[in-house]
């Protein structure tokens, strides 16, 4: 009896170090890429991104009260099927975002065709009222590497005072804050 008790004591005691190893590899992981994440976009994010600020939702609201900032959503629009047969009614899913947001759909993957480039500029630029300086806040869903990338083409495209809010809509609803009806700011045909 206790051979059995020793080598179960021996193996907890053995997992110990490779368990606290893990705990704090979890707490440094994820790491910010070099460039912009190119795939799996629902992961878990990185707590920083060099050069914006991070917003947890009480930032995120306060600044959205005091219409301190441009809200821009980067939330992916499904495209229409291009094989449905005729006569089909294709209905876009809703998209619900923070009241006042600009929604610039399908801006935050890693790499962007040149027309999708030019819209998300063009986007910032409005939001921005084509000032480098105004503070954009750009969000997306939790766990959703659209926002980072976006919020980081952002400070490449040389804007100063980018807010990356990670939390997205879903941080925004779980706070039982007001959203509205989206509809995405018109884009180049694909």
């Amino acid at each position: 009896m206790r051979r059995p008790l020793a080598a179960a004591l021996v193996a907890a005691l053995l997992a110990v170090p490779v368990s606290a190893q893990q705990d704090q590899a979890r707490q440094q992981e994820p790491f910010e890429p070099e460039g912009y994440r190119t795939d799996n976009y629902r992961a878990p994010v990185p707590e920083t991104l060099e050069g914006a600020r991070v917003l947890s939702t009480a930032d995120a609201e306060t600044i959205w009260r005091a219409k301190g900032g441009a809200f821009i959503d980067v939330l992916p629009r499904a495209p229409k099927p291009k094989n449905l047969p005729g006569g089909t009614v294709w209905r876009d899913t809703p998209r619900r975002n923070i009241p006042g947001s600009l929604w610039l759909p399908d801006t935050g993957y890693g790499a962007l065709p040149p027309a999708m480039d030019d819209y998300f500029q063009r986007g910032l630029k409005q939001a921005s009222h084509d000032d480098k300086a105004a503070l954009l806040v750009i969000y997306c869903l939790a766990d959703c590497w659209m926002s980072w990338n976006a919020a980081k083409r952002a400070l490449a495209y040389g804007y100063s005072n980018v807010a990356w809010y990670p939390e997205g809509t879903d941080g925004w609803e779980h706070a039982k804050l007001p959203t509205e009806e989206a509809q995405p700011e018109p884009r180049p045909e694909q």
